[in-house]
């Protein structure tokens, strides 16, 4: 079968083939191990190795390549299971390619000429109807992939491949998976599973590679790993297709700024193979042809194009899109066309046997294709799409009048838009003026008249190699305007857009923005030498252009370099068509260099460095790192040399990037450098180079320039250093690097970005993780894979939701800590998967490890609690900061510390709003004096206890405990006592969590005891302060009121005495003690384990009172444990009898009360005091987090 043309790298590697037949233009070769002496050693192992593998997998035994006689590059056709089936394949070549492949002249254009007519068969042979059997393998791989992965069903399978999967040396033969967000691979072989789930998101590097042992692969690379993936059936497909869906991911979730929200990709879930083809063969087609952004490409011919002024046929291909008949030839560079369909006129089908036809434009131009395979449905298209307007024509086109009397320009006051360019107003051009460089000029305008003559001139010139060495020598100046205009495309962008500029003045008039701030900021700083820019006029002009664009486009807004730029562009075009030259810059020519990251610069960066390796090898082998010349031409490429050359010589290379775009820049770029290259090569430091570098731009001239002193840039006296012209520079880096592509730099641009986005995503993890070392505990690894899990919920959050509230706010100007945000669904999914307690550890360790499956609520509650005390300024997201500071105290917090922060989760003061995103979730919420953040400040000393006694071992002296906690309480006495008492329903609540934390921890059972012990000494402390309070002579008589019967736990136990030292220690109870009498007026404590049941004042469904602060507070007392009575009326009860509810009044306990009770049970103690496995945590969550995901995406 035919095969779409793919380079191959290798034509026999490892002698895996042999050649049956050849001529100079094509080769059959048979694979070894097939047909005819397949006895043979080699034979025998290629044979094994192809029968062993999947079917799929196969490489078939027979194919043809391609090769021209001047070229080392093969191309593979096609293939063919049998003798016969390839030898049918060869014998159509011979027939109907071989007599035609003699007309060509370079071997260029006849491999042009045979992937066009081979990609024909394809598109031939594939018009037959729909293959429903690959549709059900569709389906089933999209069953499998569900299967094996276990990502949420929204997650969107794009295609499927066999291929290997390389471990070292060891090939896993398998199956890669492309989905919108992951790349996932699954091979299972004698018992070896190998399953890999790599998101885009994370990948930073994606190429072909090729070596002895693998021959042709994709290597990616993944936060530092490689992984190499071969024998693929269609590897340049394969690899142009992973490119498509990780560029996409990095625009979406990293670089959202430029992403439009009517991106045809903008669904995830509607994204397909065939939508991501589409959607990149109309951005190859735009960016040719510079056409404007809403234009897509609807039909492709192959043809022939009369050129008039060689006077013979050229062979091309016909594009049309909605508004435009592009033609190019097949080398892309010898000659191309742009056809307004708006100023064709007529077409006519001139002769049938030769399928011809003849497009009329206006001025009496006519274009003769030939040779068009379906020249009628083309013609039928033209006439269709033509719609009569009035003419586009550069010198046509509407101008608004110039005011009598300029106005002030201003923003918010009524504008005079210019109509002149500030040359011609600054420096009209003299005509009699017989000045030897006024001369040339006169002569180089009479090279672009005849040029227009023979070729065309405005909208529909042919574009050639001569047009190119016109560019080269330097436009005119009165013609660089109108040839900026039609080169860059921007004069078809003012044709279909009439009056938007005017109408966009006025919009913006009297806006205030930071934008606008910043371009006042910067007006005086644009060419400030220049005359034109010392007045009113060129200052207001060049406001309004750059103000109009920032509110034309607010996601970039205004950025240094664009005032440079826009300065240069109102030189020499009016003011209207500077504004639609600066929208083709920023918007078409120099994507994502005018944002806040400037990541297209540092796109370009990374392909000169790289263009730097290959075409500069003396400076790659003198320098080992090449990032100081990046560093050093970033202001090259922003403001395209103008801020490094004079403005006589800048406006030369400007001339050449309307041109030829950014391979203009680079190009010229790799002349400088190879220009000095001997002086770069004797420097000692970058500072040296530097000055080298600058005292060259010093030394460049334009000799033939036009411009009067007053105008030009160039100072000093030039006599003592050497000079170099401008257009000799220019015209030495198209002769020595004039061979790169346009099509080779788009693939470095989009192989580099991945790359540069997670360089600066590296930068800003390495930021955060500086500032917030110093805060917690957590090992410098520990932080890092900490941060990945965070980012990646973040990121998982965006995957499948398009309006995730995450993604509408990353912002990368936000500050490091902000730029990550978690919703609060991300957070207590990813908060309960890194919870050190809950469950039954994995295996028999120490370390409580609990499984994904909660079988407590009060988990999930307790998470959300969380969220709500660190979201401190109630937007509803949490950073990273303020979730790895809660995550610190639970793993590396001291006792106290991890008792205070659940105090905190369960306190809810009136008053306390829910964030605002949230306001109908009910979880409680700390006020905002008792938050998370004040333990960053108070790690020193805030009441915690830093290192406890014998910790960790079996037993610990008690007394020297509470010494140590007595002390570090008197330092700071203030930070625990302001913390508000807890009221019922909150102990209730803190007393399930205690039970929820402790389920399958070894001692569970002790530790259910415990707590019903605490429960039980607290409430029996609260009726002591109850009854003095009562015994107080100022004390109003309460009601009496018929109190419980005690229970057999009270009567057992003494009396508390409100002060520590008099306070008992707790009796040892055994299961059967702990259990209560079931009898009036007793409950068991909320979810105690039977036989270990406390003593519950009130029922859990009793909805308490709201708790006054200053009706609560206590009586002077020595004792820490704070054993104070609320000012609430008391029955009169038998001491030791717990409280009623019908009492009339409320119970509640200070934080001081909770902890000196618990400070008696050394098991709570030892449970909260033992060390956390945060490596296994972390690794268990790593493995759990997309699993957990899919249980939360709906």
């Amino acid at each position: 079968m035919w095969l779409k043309p793919e380079e191959v790298l290798l034509k026999n590697a490892l002698k895996l083939w042999v050649t049956e037949r050849s001529n100079d233009y094509f080769v059959l070769q048979r694979r070894r191990g097939y047909g005819e002496g397949s006895s043979a050693l080699t034979g025998l192992l290629v044979g094994t190795l192809d029968t062993v593998l999947d079917s799929t997998a196969k490489v078939a035994p027979y194919r043809i390549l391609h090769q021209t006689p001047d070229s080392q590059v093969y191309w593979t056709v096609a293939c063919g299971a049998s003798l016969e089936e390839i030898s049918q394949h060869w014998d159509w070549l011979q027939i109907n390619i071989m007599r035609t492949l003699s007309v060509f002249d370079s071997g260029d254009d006849i491999t042009s000429f045979v992937q066009g007519k081979i990609r024909g068969l394809i598109a031939e042979e594939g018009k037959g109807a729909p293959d429903t059997q690959e549709q059900e393998r569709f389906r089933e791989a999209v069953l499998r992939f569900e299967h094996l992965f276990g990502l949420p069903r929204q997650e969107k399978l794009v295609t499927y491949y066999s291929c290997s999967y390389w471990r070292g040396r060891v090939p896993n033969q398998g199956w890669m998976y492309l989905s919108t967000h992951f790349l996932c691979f699954y091979s299972y072989l004698l018992g070896n599973e190998v399953k890999l789930a790599l998101p885009w998101d994370e990948v930073s590097r994606l190429e072909r590679a090729s070596s002895v042992l693998l021959t042709e692969s994709i290597r990616v690379c993944v936060r530092g790993e490689e992984h190499y993936f071969s024998m693929l059936l269609h590897l340049q497909q394969t690899y142009l297709l992973m490119q498509q869906l990780a560029a996409y991911a990095v625009t979406r979730l990293f670089d959202k700024e430029t992403f439009d929200a009517d991106h045809p990709l903008s669904d995830p879930p509607r994204i397909t193979q065939r939508a991501l083809e589409v959607h990149a063969r109309n951005q190859a087609f735009r960016a040719f042809f510079r056409l404007p952004c809403e234009e897509n490409l609807c039909e492709v011919y192959e043809s022939f194009l009369w050129l008039p002024f060689s006077h013979h046929n050229t062979l091309g291909k016909i594009c049309v899109s909605e508004r435009y008949l592009c033609f190019a030839s097949q080398d892309g560079s010898q000659c191309h066309l742009i056809l307004p369909l708006r100023e064709v006129v007529a077409v006519e089908l001139v002769d049938p046997g030769s399928r011809a036809l003849s497009v009329s434009v206006r001025g009496k131009r006519g274009f003769r294709f030939s040779e068009v395979r379906d020249f009628e449905r083309l013609a039928a298209t033209i006439r269709r799409k033509c719609v009569p307007s009035t003419s586009p024509q550069h010198s046509a086109v509407t101008q608004l009048p110039l005011c009598d009397d300029e106005e002030e320009m201003m923003v918010g006051q009524k504008k005079a838009v210019s109509t002149e360019a500030l040359m011609n107003v600054f420096h009209p051009h003299d005509t009699e003026n017989l000045d030897p460089k006024m001369l040339k000029e006169r002569m180089k305008e009479q090279l672009w008249q005849i040029h227009f003559a023979e070729y065309g001139r405005g909208s529909g010139m042919f574009c050639t190699k001569k047009t190119r060495d016109l560019v080269v020598r330097g436009i005119p100046e009165t013609l660089r305007g109108e040839l900026w205009m039609l080169f860059s495309g921007a004069v078809n962008d003012m044709a279909v857009h009439p009056g938007y500029y005017t109408s966009l003045l006025e919009e913006c008039m009297g806006s205030s923005s930071l934008a606008c701030d910043e371009i006042e900021r910067d007006l005086h700083r644009s060419l400030p030498e220049h005359p034109a820019f010392q007045t009113d006029t060129g200052i207001s002009a060049l406001r309004r252009v750059l103000t109009a664009y920032a509110y034309r486009n607010p996601k970039i807004g205004y950025c240094q370099a664009m005032n440079i730029l826009t300065s240069v562009l109102l030189l020499y075009a009016k003011e209207e068509e500077a504004f639609w030259l600066l929208v083709a810059v920023c918007e078409r020519m120099l994507p994502d260099y005018f944002n806040r990251r400037i990541i297209g610069a540092l796109v370009d960066q990374a392909v000169f460095e790289e263009l730097i390796r290959d075409h500069l090898t003396q400076l790659t082998d003198h320098m080992s790192d090449l990032s100081f010349f990046s560093s050093v031409s970033l202001s090259w490429f922003l403001t395209l040399f103008i801020s490094v050359l004079p403005i006589e010589s800048a406006v030369n290379v400007v001339d050449c990037f309307f041109y030829d775009g950014i391979r203009a820049v680079l190009q010229l770029a790799l002349a400088v450098l190879h220009h000095n290259v001997d002086s770069l090569l004797c420097c000692s430091d970058d500072a040296e180079a530097v000055t080298i570098l600058n005292r060259f731009f010093d030394s460049v001239t334009n000799k033939d320039s036009p411009l009067p002193a007053t105008v030009q840039q160039a100072t000093g006296d030039r006599s003592a250093q050497p000079t170099v012209d401008i257009t000799d520079l220019i015209r030495e880096a198209y002769e020595n690097f004039g061979n790169i592509q346009w099509e080779e730099v788009e693939s470095m641009r989009k192989r580099n970005k991945l790359y540069v986005v997670q360089t600066l995503e590296e930068t800003t993890k390495q930021n955060v993780l500086r500032v917030i070392a110093q805060d917690v505990k957590f090992s410098a690894t520990q932080l890092e894979e900490l941060y990945w899990l965070f980012k990646r919920q973040h990121f998982i959050s965006c995957y499948w939701n398009q309006s995730s509230s995450t993604l509408l706010n990353h912002d990368p100007s936000l500050p490091y800590l902000d730029q990550y945000q978690l919703g609060h669904g991300q957070f207590c999914s990813l908060f309960s998967l890194l919870l050190p307690w809950g469950n039954s550890p994995p295996s028999n360790t120490h370390t409580c490890v609990h499984s994904h499956s909660h079988t407590h609520s009060h988990l999930h509650s307790l998470a959300r609690s969380a969220f709500c005390l660190a979201d401190q300024n109630e937007d509803g997201l949490i950073n990273f900061r303020e979730f790895i500071c809660a995550l610190d105290v639970l793993y590396n917090g001291s006792f106290t510390e991890k008792l205070k922060f659940l105090f905190k989760l369960h306190l809810q003061p009136a008053g306390t709003r829910l964030p605002k995103a949230l306001r109908s979730s009910a979880c409680t919420l700390p006020a905002e004096e008792f938050s998370l953040s004040p333990r960053l400040s108070d790690c020193g000393g805030d009441g915690v206890i830093r290192k406890s006694p014998e910790r960790g071992r079996g037993k610990f002296d008690l007394q020297e405990y509470l010494k140590q906690w007595q002390d570090e309480l008197q330092k700071k006495d203030d930070n625990i006592k302001h913390l508000p008492r807890i009221n019922q329903t909150q102990f209730i609540c803190l007393s399930k969590t205690l039970y929820s934390v402790f389920h399958g921890d070894e001692e569970e059972e002790h530790l259910y005891c415990a707590v019903a012990r605490v429960t039980s000494l607290l409430l029996r402390m609260e009726e002591v302060g109850r009854k003095l309070q009562e015994n107080s002579p100022t004390k109003t008589p309460p009601t009496t009121t018929q109190s419980p019967a005690p229970t057999p736990a009270a009567e057992q136990s003494p009396a508390p005495t409100p002060g520590l030292e008099q306070s008992p220690a707790p009796t040892s109870h055994t299961p059967e003690t702990c259990t209560p009498t079931e009898s009036e007026g007793t409950t068991k404590t909320p979810d105690s384990p039977p036989g270990c049941a406390g003593i519950s004042p009130v029922h859990p469904d009793t909805s308490p009172s709201d708790t006054n602060p200053t009706s609560t507070t206590s009586t002077a007392t020595s004792s820490p444990t704070g054993t104070h009575s609320s000012t609430l009326d008391t029955p009169s009860d038998t001491p030791g009898d717990p409280p009623s509810p019908a009492a009339g009044g409320d119970w509640s306990f200070s934080f001081e009360q909770i902890l000196a009770s618990l400070l008696n049970e050394p098991t709570v103690v030892r449970f909260f005091e033992q060390t956390v496995d945060a490596d296994t945590l972390i690794e268990y969550a790593r493995s759990a987090q997309l699993r957990d995901a899919r249980t939360h995406v709906k």
